[in-house]
C-alpha cells in the first residue's frame, strides 16, 4: 500500500542494467534476429506480485517477441514508475490511478493505457478478535498507515457514510512493518489489497474483518493498479505502444484463463516468492483483471472524473484534473 501515493521527487535516478537482451532460441531465431527487436523496460510500481502476471506471461509465453519487442521488466528504485517513465528512464510502468492523478495536475506527462484491475480491491483489514465489522467501528481504535494524504479523507468518507466521526480515530505510521506484525503489536487496522495480503492471512489461518472501498462510496472504486507511458511516446512512438498493449493484453487474458499456469510462470521468474500465496492470489485474483469490463485494460471516464472530483473536494488534490488527457484506450485490442 506504500506505493498507492508515491510522492512526487523531482531527482530522477538513472537506471543502469536495463538493456540486457534476452537471447533465445525458441522458434528458431538466431542473434541476428533477436538484435533486431526493440529494446523496451517496463518498471513495476512494486517487488513482482499477482498484479503483475500478465507481463511475467507475455515474456514467458513470447508474445512480446512475437511483436518485434525485448522486454525487460525492472524494479523500481526511490524514484517510482510516474518518475521514471515521466523523464523517459523507463518506456512503460505499472502505477494507480490516485498516482497518476496526482503527477499529471504537478505536471508529469504520464498517461494511463489499460487498468490492471477493473476495480479497487483494496480496503481496511482487522482482526476478527478487533471486532471492526464497519467504519463506524474504526471509532476509538488504532489505523497503521505511510503517511498519504488520502488515508484520513478515505477513512472519513467511510465513517461519513455511518455519522461516525474520523477524529475518533488514532493515527500511526506503520513504516517498514508488515500487516501481521502491526495488527499483533501496536494497531488495529490497516489498508490492504486483498488479493495478496488477505489471500496470506488465509494461508496463515488468521481470520480477518474486511472493509472494501467500493461498498461504501462508488468514488473510491478507481482504478489500481494501471500501467502508464508518456505523452511524448504516445504521441512519437504510437506504433510501439500499440505492440506492446497486444502483448500485454495476451498475458493477462491467458493469466484470466489460465490462473495456474499464469501463477508457475510468476514463481519460475521470481523464484523467492512464495508459491503457495501466489497460486491462491492468483486464482482470487484472475477473474477480477476483466471483471464486468466489455475487455480488459478498459477504463472510463466517469472512473477518473468521480475519484479526482473526490480527490479534489478532500483536498487531496491542489487542482482540478483534466481526465480526458490522464488515460486513453486507443492501444487496447479491438
Amino acid at each position: 500500500m506504500k506505493k498507492l501515493t508515491v510522492l512526487l521527487f523531482s531527482a530522477l535516478l538513472l537506471l543502469a542494467g536495463c538493456s540486457g537482451g534476452q537471447e533465445s532460441a525458441e522458434n528458431g531465431k538466431d542473434k541476428q534476429t533477436e538484435s533486431k527487436n526493440e529494446k523496451v523496460t517496463v518498471v513495476l510500481d512494486w517487488t513482482p506480485n499477482t498484479n503483475h502476471t500478465g507481463l511475467y506471461v507475455a515474456k514467458e509465453k513470447g508474445y512480446f517477441k512475437e511483436e518485434g519487442l525485448d522486454v525487460d521488466i525492472i524494479l523500481p528504485g526511490e524514484a517510482g514508475a510516474e518518475q521514471l517513465v515521466a523523464s523517459g528512464k523507463a518506456d512503460f510502468g505499472v502505477s494507480h490511478q490516485e498516482t497518476v492523478t496526482e503527477a499529471r495536475v504537478q505536471g508529469l506527462p504520464v498517461v494511463s493505457i489499460a487498468a490492471i484491475i477493473q476495480h479497487n480491491t483494496s480496503g481496511f483489514a482487522s482482526p476478527v478478535e478487533k471486532n471492526i465489522k464497519s467504519p463506524k467501528d474504526f471509532a476509538g481504535k488504532t489505523y497503521g498507515g505511510w503517511g498519504g494524504p488520502a488515508e484520513k479523507p478515505v477513512i472519513s468518507t467511510l465513517m461519513n457514510a455511518e455519522k461516525a466521526n474520523v477524529d475518533d480515530v488514532s493515527f500511526v505510521n506503520m513504516g517498514e512493518t508488515d500487516f501481521f506484525t502491526a495488527v499483533k503489536r501496536d494497531i488495529d487496522f490497516a489498508w490492504i489489497f486483498y488479493a495478496w495480503t488477505g489471500i496470506e492471512a488465509e494461508l496463515r489461518g488468521e481470520k480477518l474483518n474486511m472493509i472494501y472501498l467500493t461498498d461504501y462510496s462508488k468514488n473510491l472504486d478507481y482504478y489500481t493498479p494501471i500501467i502508464v507511458a508518456n505523452e511524448g511516446k504516445i504521441k512519437d512512438n504510437a506504433d510501439q505502444v500499440k505492440k506492446f498493449m497486444n502483448a500485454v493484453s495476451k498475458g493477462y487474458n491467458f493469466a484470466i484463463e489460465n490462473p495456474a499456469e499464469a501463477a508457475d510462470i510468476l514463481i519460475k521468474e521470481n523464484p523467492d516468492l512464495d508459491a503457495e500465496l501466489v497460486k491462491k492470489s492468483q486464482e482470487w485474483l484472475s477473474p477480477r483483471y476483466k471483471d464486468d469490463a466489455p475487455r480488459w485494460g478498459e477504463q472510463k471516464q466517469e472512473v477518473w472524473e468521480n475519484y479526482a472530483k473526490w480527490m479534489l473536494e478532500n483536498k487531496v488534490l491542489e487542482k482540478e484534473l483534466d481526465t480526458k488527457s490522464a488515460f486513453t484506450n486507443e492501444f487496447l485490442p479491438k
